[in-house]
C-alpha cells in the first residue's frame, strides 16, 4: 500500500498533529501514523471521520 501524502498535507496545511486528527476521529496516534505511512488500511468509517476532521472528501484524500 502506497503512503498516503494527500492526507499528511492536508493534516500539516491545517497546522494539526497526528495526536490532535486521532483524538478528533477517536483512533491513536500510531493508527493515523499507520494510515499515512501506509501500513495500515482504515475501515470506510474511519476514512470519512478523516474526511470530515480534515475538510476533505473521499476523493480527495483516499481514491485515485
Amino acid at each position: 500500500m502506497a503512503k498516503n501524502l494527500r492526507m499528511k498535507s492536508a493534516r500539516a496545511a491545517l497546522d494539526m498533529s497526528q495526536e490532535e486528527l486521532a483524538k478528533k476521529v477517536n483512533v491513536t496516534r500510531q493508527t493515523v501514523s499507520a494510515v499515512e505511512n501506509g501500513d495500515y488500511n482504515p475501515t470506510i468509517n474511519l476514512c470519512i471521520a478523516i474526511c470530515k476532521a480534515l475538510n476533505k472528501t473521499l476523493d480527495e484524500l483516499f481514491w485515485e
